[in-house]
């Protein structure tokens, strides 16, 4: 649930704002009752190690070139064409 909090009470406020940010929380900031920003967590990147990029990797469905690169092809020439 987002809560909405003015630019004052940002400014005032900050440092219990940004904790709550950090452990979840998203804000919508308001200036005259306007919405003017959101304030929310950052996703945190995950390290995944080679070993297990390659076991996962291995068990997608081959792919085969050819049928792929004509695909790729003929969603660009419809684009093409449409943009002209």
């Amino acid at each position: 649930m987002r809560r909405e909090i003015s630019q004052r009470e940002l400014r005032n406020d900050s440092g219990a704002i940004l904790r709550a940010v950090e452990s979840g929380e998203d804000f919508v900031v308001t200036r005259n009752g306007t919405a003017l920003a959101e304030l929310r967590p950052l996703r945190r990147r995950r390290f995944v190690s080679r070993a297990e990029l390659l076991s996962t990797v291995r068990h997608l469905a081959a792919i085969d070139a050819a049928a792929f690169r004509a695909d790729v092809d003929e969603v660009v020439d419809q684009n093409l064409e449409r943009d002209l």
